[in-house]
């Protein structure tokens, strides 16, 4: 049995506010605590759709949908569903970008986990303190690189709150199963330290020895008290992220969204529009516009992808070259990080992005750089005129980050550019033809890929299978969506795209053997059996 009265309807798990029955108000001992009139679920999301609209700009509808969120998740999930291509911007990219920046002026109500270095040896003890002691699913966050707005401390927070909202709405992940962490080790930015209303330890950025012991015990809490746990990275800064990646990938089921979930989509984009422009793969050559986890994850994921269809790894990492805040990525630099090593190749050192493009022709120019407008009228004319489809993808975050907008990348190629973006735009009319952008979200990979990995609790989570749900997604693309230039399916589809996802996920952990639940005889019909639905449960 649910709890009773005023309890009742402070777990927003089980409220249904003005929804209960009169039975059940009986039964429950709701009996005056509500108002007498009796409304319907879907008179609820009616009237909540109608409350979001009176509000006046995003960040205050972002407020509201918060409130409803902590108060009714039935309802919350039944208008984020009901409405996605309108809810998606408002609870995550690019209004999360917004609210994580006056998080802690708009911080209302305890969502998540923080863990900060004054819990260090008793983190196991912190997360024992959340309600729910079944959890399968943690987004965690340090807060060091906040989408395309950098250190933003405790006040990242509403990312894994964000990501984890959209488990549920576009995967079906049961909200008990999903826990936000955010990590406070500090932070580097000076003006949210002298701010008034900043909610992290005043302290700068804990690094080295210290930080790595202190995510060490995390990663082993996590282990010992959710044994079940998927656990995935989120915009953690670029040294730390591949180092934790590549340390903990293999010891518990984890990933990190920003490398490969970016990757996934991108490439799946790429190989939507290769049914545009023609060619394969193999035929294509790469620039990217930023170095860091998203661009040289994408490039890693394309060689996967390239060389599984007969190509030379040497050969496929020719194929994709890269443009950092110093010039194009050579050989003959010395200033290189790690990770953009595999990637510097024999070519005389360019300063800019417009000298790259010139000198190597690419046939993609590939924007995550988080640096707005970088994707100038002359580079945009330049792809068009070595590409009669070019493909340009300007995927930084938020908005206000984005390479070039949707309007310049139609006008600068005459309306022959293939576009995608990370946030969305809105479509464009351009010499009387309409253009639908297509925005390369993550959305449409990570969901599925962690409800596939939950179904068939593998105990790894591999690029093999963010191959597969790449493979997937740009399957799933049809002919009006290319017609329209979109290379991603409409939104509103976004929980059939997980599901198959979900279901190519779950079929190669089975297939190679790591899976630990026993294989269902219908996949497919086992996963969608799985997923959440919001819709209220009688009590009485």
């Amino acid at each position: 049995m649910p709890p009773r009265g005023a309890a009742l309807l402070t777990d927003p798990l089980l409220n249904k506010g003005t929804a209960f029955t009169e039975r059940e108000r009986d039964a429950l001992g709701l009996r005056g605590l509500l108002p007498p009139r009796i409304f319907t679920l879907e008179e609820q999301a009616s009237r909540s759709l109608a409350a979001v609209h009176r509000k006046p700009d995003a960040l205050e509808k972002y407020i509201y949908l918060t409130n409803l969120q902590n108060r009714n998740e039935v309802l919350f999930y039944r208008v984020v569903m009901d409405h996605i291509e309108e809810m998606v911007p408002l609870i995550y990219t690019p209004t999360v970008g917004q609210a994580c920046l006056e998080y802690g002026a708009i911080y209302r109500r305890p969502r998540g986990l923080f863990l900060t270095l004054r819990d260090k040896g008793r983190i196991a003890e912190v997360l024992r303190h959340w309600p729910v002691q079944g959890i399968r699913l943690i987004v965690v966050t340090d807060g060091e690189r906040i989408l395309g707005l950098g250190d933003l401390g405790a006040l990242g927070m509403g990312i894994p709150v964000g990501k984890l909202s959209l488990y549920t709405a576009c995967a079906g992940v049961h909200p008990s199963y999903t826990l936000p962490i955010t990590i406070d080790v500090g932070t580097d930015n000076q003006d949210l330290l002298d701010g008034p209303v900043y909610i992290g330890l005043r302290q700068k950025r804990a690094r080295g020895e210290e930080y790595d012991a202190f995510i060490e015990e995390f990663v082993e809490a996590v282990a010992t008290v959710f044994p079940k746990a998927l656990l995935q990275w989120e915009d953690f800064g670029n040294t730390n992220a591949f180092r934790l990646l590549g340390a903990y990938q293999q010891r518990l089921p984890s990933f990190n969204d920003d490398i490969q979930g970016t990757a996934a989509v991108a490439l799946a984009g790429v190989m939507a529009a290769l049914r545009v422009t023609g060619g394969t793969l193999a035929d294509q050559k790469l620039l990217f516009l930023g170095a860091g986890e998203a661009g040289t994850g994408i490039a890693d994921l394309y060689v996967a992808a390239a060389t599984s269809a007969g190509m030379g790894e040497a050969e496929a990492r020719a194929r994709c070259w890269f443009v950092d805040s110093k010039g194009l990525v050579v050989q003959s630099r010395t200033d290189l990080a790690h990770h953009k090593l595999p990637y510097a190749h024999a070519h005389e050192y360019l300063p800019s992005l417009a000298e790259a493009v010139a000198a190597l022709k690419p046939t993609a120019l590939i924007g995550v750089s988080g640096m707005p407008q970088t994707f100038t009228q002359p580079i945009v004319e330049q792809m068009a005129s070595l590409n009669q489809r070019p493909i340009v993808f300007a995927l930084s975050n938020p908005t206000s980050k984005a390479e070039c907008t949707a309007e310049q990348a139609y006008a600068w190629s005459d309306g022959r550019a293939i576009f995608a973006s990370g946030s969305p735009f809105a479509e464009v009319e351009f010499k009387g033809r309409r253009h639908v952008p297509g925005q390369g979200n993550n959305i449409y990979i990570f969901p599925g890929v962690g409800l596939g990995v939950l179904a068939s609790e593998s105990r790894e989570v591999t690029d093999a299978m963010f191959l597969a749900a790449a493979r997937t997604l740009a399957d799933m693309v049809d002919p009006a969506d290319l017609d329209l230039g979109r290379v991603y399916p409409a939104l509103t589809r976004i929980r059939e795209v997980s599901l198959r996802i979900a279901t190519a996920v779950a079929a190669n952990a089975h297939d190679s053997g790591l899976a630990r639940a026993s294989r269902p005889e219908d996949l497919a019909q086992d996963i969608r059996a799985r997923m959440f639905e919001p819709v209220y449960r009688e009590y009485a």
